[in-house]
């Protein structure tokens, strides 16, 4: 057998080389290269064999651990997770920066491969710098934290370890159903040790990728789920355009007269001007959707995990008796809300559904008019907001209509957290798939400047926009950097509305007077943090990382920053001063949070009742 010695680092790299998957006959390489930042837990070992024998893996330098991670993600979800980077970090806190994105990964069924270093498998000069210390369990390391954040975990403590180790790591990151963050801790000597690999192990692996159909058995008791069913809502998540199957989504929604909901991560699936699209549903879905989804006696869940915001808390689908059908290419997500499961990935699914309830001569029984009507009175209100004026200042969704009516059809807009998702959720109009990508299964601050620049990598023929609150960008930009550095036009809209609104209005919405979440200069005259607003210049700091900036405290001043953040070749930050408390809410939505049932306050005693009245309406289960 011919083998070719190789250290542990150098293996890895040229059987990542090495690895395509195949999608619908489609032939990709899967592996386009590797974001790192290198320390002593990497650097000799890893970082030597990308400097020496990269291959045609493509480096690209992070500026911050929990950053690249989320670029790469975010890249991966941009490819229809048909193409990932690898990221590569030190041992200690190099490595549990990364932890965090590896949950946002895995939540979102993003596969992200993660190569942190590790402590000495030889153990001779432990503890080595940044080695945690466990004194009652020695195997212990701080690469053990990504254990319940990834979907599949290894340490290779051998290099001979690496080959068994790799074919499973490709398993999970080329499944739809299972993929996620991969971790694969690098002890940093283990890394450096050569072993005699056989050759044909880095031979050109093709993973495919096949389309799982709806077995004839599901499709039926689907089928069956419609009988006597005349108000039926579909449910489009993400599933439907990691599968390409927009398309099909809206010939099954056309053929049957049944209109269209989407979740944060299916939104785009549908144009927002077709004559069946509702828009959001849930926590931060329009009233048209709302209304629709609260008297719906069957519910089509494609491609969707139904999290606690698509569902309202299990409040949006209030009918007695409402069926749930679910398609999913996830056994796990399929059986949802005790739903009829047909196990299949969304584009078959959604042909072999449609071809049985045509056969049984199916359709749906709105009133005339019924929908147009609802979708009718919800453009009015997306018209107002956008349009909305204020003496005092810009409103939040006034300029987002500023923006919506600026970008184009196939740029991408980018959002983890805050209250611009349920903004953008509610009114933004998209026309062509993939032009929203939302990172909200596990809303991490800090995603949107990182997850602007991994969809730049993955489109560079797009224009792409990031949103970012002001207490995000603040958390974690620092791959705007990174974008500069490698040339990758982007732009990073920052709407400043001095702190953590979302939460500050949260709070208020249950009883508090706000607290703790603006960001205020401390009283002198209170000891609180409730003095002035601390007056911060996020185009100054831009620029000097390196940016273009523009700052905007009008809709015209708006405008003309887009205008000329447009024309700028390389990133931009547009800096857009909004009003505190002017973004949407409710639309007869509910989002369940514990309200305490004791205080000193009479309103938050108050809101825990409204609490349990609403629970009380709630699916319990």
């Amino acid at each position: 057998m011919s083998t070719i010695r190789l250290t542990m680092a150098q293996a890895l790299l040229k059987f990542l080389d090495n690895q395509y998957l195949s999608v619908d006959g489609e032939e990709i390489k899967f592996v386009r290269g590797v974001m790192g930042i290198f320390g002593h837990g990497n650097v000799t070992g890893l970082g030597e064999a990308l400097e020496r024998v990269p291959g045609e893996l493509e480096f690209i330098q992070g500026k911050n651990e929990q950053g690249m991670v989320h670029a790469a993600a975010a890249y991966a979800k941009q490819k229809n997770r048909r193409q990932i980077y690898a990221c590569t970090s030190s041992i200690g806190p190099g490595a549990l920066n990364m932890a965090t994105a590896a949950a946002t990964a895995t939540v979102n069924r993003i596969p992200v491969l993660l190569l942190p270093g590790d402590n000495f498998a030889g153990r001779q000069p432990d503890p080595v710098l940044q080695q945690l210390e466990v004194p009652g369990d020695y195997t212990v390391a701080a690469t053990d934290a990504f254990r319940p954040v990834s979907k599949f975990w290894d340490r290779i403590v051998r290099p001979e370890q690496l080959m068994a180790s790799l074919l499973q790591a490709m398993r999970i990151l080329t499944d739809p159903a299972e993929t996620g963050a991969v971790t694969l801790a690098l002890p940093q000597d283990v890394q450096a040790e050569a072993y005699d690999y056989p050759a044909a192990f880095f031979g050109k692996r093709v993973h495919y990728a096949d389309r799982r159909p709806a077995s004839p058995e599901a499709v039926r008791r689907a089928a069956d789920a419609f009988a006597g069913k005349r108000r039926p809502l579909i449910v489009a998540g993400g599933g439907v355009l990691y599968a390409e199957a927009a398309d099909e989504l809206r010939r099954f929604a056309e053929a049957f007269g049944i209109p269209v909901a989407e979740t944060q991560a299916g939104k785009s699936a549908m144009p927002w001007n077709h004559p069946l699209a509702l828009g959001g549903v849930g926590t931060t879905g329009t009233l048209a959707a709302n209304r629709i989804a609260a008297e719906a006696d069957v519910v089509i869940g494609v491609g969707t995990r139904f999290s606690d915001f698509t569902t309202a808390s299990k409040s949006a689908f209030r009918r007695p008796g409402v069926a749930f059908v679910n398609i999913n290419v996830s056994a796990f997500d399929a059986a949802k809300l005790e739903g009829v499961a047909v196990t299949a990935d969304a584009r078959t699914g959604l042909a072999g559904l449609q071809a049985e309830l045509t056969a049984r001569g199916y359709g749906s029984g709105y009133a005339e008019g019924e929908i147009a009507a609802l979708k009718a009175e919800w453009d009015r209100e997306v018209d107002r907001l956008y349009a909305l004026e204020r003496e005092d200042g810009l409103t939040q969704t006034r300029a987002l209509g500023v923006i919506n009516g600026f970008v184009g059809a196939t740029d991408v807009v980018v959002c983890a957290a805050g209250s611009l998702p349920g903004d953008l959720h509610r009114v933004w109009r998209t026309t062509e798939p993939k032009t929203y990508h939302m990172e909200y299964g596990f809303s991490c601050m800090g995603y949107e400047v990182s997850g602007a620049f991994g969809a730049a990598l993955a489109e560079p023929e797009r224009d792409v926009y990031a949103f970012v609150g002001d207490g995000s960008y603040l958390m974690l930009h620092s791959e705007l950097v990174t974008a500069i550095q490698e040339g990758v036009k982007l732009t990073v809209l920052l709407l400043d509305n001095h702190g953590f609104q979302c939460i500050h209005n949260l709070q208020r919405g249950h009883g508090s007077d706000g607290f703790g979440n603006e960001f205020r200069y401390r009283s002198k005259a209170t000891g609180r943090l409730n003095g002035d607003y601390m007056p911060i210049d996020f185009a100054m700091h831009a620029r000097s990382l390196g940016a273009a900036a523009y700052t905007a405290r009008t809709a015209e001043e708006l405008a003309d920053a887009l205008r000329r953040a447009k024309d700028e070749e390389g990133p931009v930050l547009v800096e857009i001063k909004v009003l505190p408390g002017t973004n949407t809410d409710g639309y007869e939505s509910w989002w369940h949070v514990g309200v305490p049932e004791v205080s000193a306050s009479g309103n938050v005693v108050a809101a825990h009742s409204r609490m349990q009245t609403a629970l009380k309406a709630a699916r319990p289960y």
